[in-house]
């Protein structure tokens, strides 16, 4: 080997020992326990202190908020804010925005029918009280960490609270039930009434039906979801359509009718210890077979008659004697104008059907059911009724007085009322409040023989007084019961003036007076030895003003 060689393999060699001697030493496992142990004990120290000043910040920013007697920032309620504001001063707040939303009115409509609804009939209110208090508790009602949390939250998200509210359910299923049977065009289900040895059945007619629920659900909404700024600006009622749907009418289910007319005859008789008086009850059947009775209804008529057997029975309640019904429960009376010899016969007809009736008790009593349909061969004439806003003649008029009378008597009698609507507009007999429409097939007035025993009802149409008295057995304790109508608003009416050529220039000939509307609560007040025990609303009504109709020359 050449020395040059030699020499450079000298040299590499002092390079590998001078890297060797150079290399530090890897650290024992000790040292790297112990390396780890201190970096751990440094960050559990920042830990530490970061804890401890998120701590004093923490404590700090909720004394800091506790202190304060005021809502914090970023709470509202239904959409008003009330931050930084004491309770009273947010209760100040809330009930003048909500005030303006409670007295705004909902306009209800469907096809050409229209009526308006305030929160006040329904007896709507918010409990302002128990919202004010939720928006002060927040940040206020958990610990510390709790506490500054929602009030961040609060601040950064907003926090709204919704007022819980009430409302009467009873008053708005009244008011929807009254608002159904107004809108023209409903479906009339099949109807059937006797009429001496004959079966009357009228088959029912296509239309609409309100769907209920739906609406009740939908003006609660409305209500709710209204906002007093936008109420300000608009300044006119809240319109919602009436859902409605269109509906077939059932077929006749004679079957069922016939299951429901089938009576045996029955003598009327009385128990004593305890007294109980039981109606005689005739005996009822078809006097044709079931075949020959579909054989009839399967043709398309206005009206099917099917011919009954009738079986009297022995004895009836009037064979028993005076003892039945000694005691007079109620009596009312109205007036009317005896000259009016139609109105005056179509009075004494319905009257007289319904002259004699006796209720057994959980027995109830159908106006219509028991009158019948108002018909030409029943004798019923031409008189005054209410139409589309004016008072034209039609068939039967005035029967709607003697529901009403009966209504009154009814009442104070302490009897339940299944159903009652109001007129559209007020009548001259009895006050806004005591009146009971109806219409055949549509309206009818329904009440149920709640008391203890047996009930006659006795009525007579003489000398422009139509008067029905209630008699049967005094109840252990008797209340003494009567209506108190109580007007809460007056709706004005409107004056319609139709150009008439054949009148002087200038002239004008009043067609129709016109009469204010209004909105009516009654109450049913009940005593005991003149002593108010009870007063409870039985109707909430409202009775649409009556236009005053001109005719005006050119």
């Amino acid at each position: 080997m050449s020395k040059k060689k030699q020499k450079v393999e000298e040299t590499k060699e002092e390079k590998k020992d001078l890297i060797k001697v150079e290399e530090p030493e890897k650290p024992t496992l000790e040292q790297e326990i112990e390396r780890k142990q201190k970096k751990n004990i440094f960050i559990f120290i920042n830990i530490a202190i970061l804890v401890f000043l998120i701590g004093i910040f923490s404590i700090i920013f909720a004394l800091m908020n506790v202190t304060k007697s005021v809502i914090v920032n970023g709470v509202s309620i239904k959409g008003i804010d009330v931050s930084n504001l004491s309770m009273i001063e947010a209760k100040n707040k809330i009930e003048e925005a909500l005030n303006i939303e409670l007295n705004n009115s909902i306009k209800l409509s469907a096809n050409e029918y229209e009526t308006t609804l305030n929160t006040s009939q329904i007896e709507f209110e918010y409990n302002i009280s128990k919202a004010v208090e939720d928006a002060y508790s927040v940040g206020r009602n958990g610990n510390i960490i709790q506490n500054n949390y929602e009030i961040l939250k609060a601040a950064f998200l907003c926090k709204d609270i919704m007022p819980e509210y009430t409302y009467n359910k009873d008053t708005l299923n009244y008011i929807v039930d009254s608002i159904e049977s107004k809108i023209p065009g409903l479906v009339s289900q099949a109807t059937y009434y006797r009429e001496g040895e004959t079966l009357i059945i009228t088959p029912g007619t296509d239309g609409i039906k309100v769907n209920k629920d739906k609406l009740k659900e939908e003006i609660i909404n409305t209500i709710v979801n209204e906002n007093a700024v936008e109420i300000l600006q608009k300044n006119q009622p809240i319109s919602l359509e009436i859902p409605i749907e269109q509906t077939k009418a059932d077929a006749i289910d004679i079957e069922q009718i016939h299951k429901d007319i089938y009576t045996e005859p029955k003598d009327a008789y009385y128990e004593e210890n305890p007294f109980k008086i039981y109606a005689e009850v005739e005996g009822v059947d078809f006097a044709i077979s079931m075949d020959e009775a579909k054989g009839i209804i399967a043709e398309n008529k206005e009206e099917y008659r099917i011919p009954l057997k009738i079986t009297p029975a022995n004895k009836t309640i009037n064979d028993i004697g005076t003892e039945a019904f000694p005691y007079l429960i109620s009596s009312f009376t109205t007036r009317y104008d005896a000259s009016n010899v139609n109105r005056s016969q179509n009075l004494a007809i319905a009257t007289s059907k319904i002259n004699g009736t006796v209720l057994m008790p959980g027995e109830e009593f159908s106006f219509n059911q028991v009158v019948g349909k108002r018909t030409i061969e029943e004798g019923y004439k031409d008189a005054k009724i209410y139409q589309d806003g004016k008072v034209v003649d039609g068939l039967a008029g005035g029967i709607c007085q003697i529901s009403s009378t009966l209504y009154n008597a009814v009442v104070q009698a302490n009897l339940e009322i299944v159903e009652r609507r109001n007129h559209s507009f007020t009548t001259s007999y009895v006050k806004a409040g005591r009146d009971a429409t109806v219409v055949y097939g549509v309206i009818d007035f329904k009440f149920k023989n709640t008391r203890t025993y047996p009930i006659k009802i006795e009525g007579s149409v003489n000398s422009g007084i139509a008067e029905f008295n209630i008699h049967g057995i005094k109840e252990e304790v008797e209340y003494t019961v009567d209506l108190a109508p109580v007007v809460t608003a007056s709706i004005p009416y409107s004056t319609q003036y139709i150009p008439d050529p054949t009148l002087m220039p200038g002239q004008q000939v009043l067609v129709q007076a016109g009469g204010s509307g209004c909105k009516v609560t009654t109450y049913k007040e009940t005593k005991l030895d003149g002593k108010l025990v009870s007063r409870e609303i039985i109707s909430t009504d409202t009775y649409q003003p009556m236009k005053a109709i001109i005719r005006v020359g050119p």
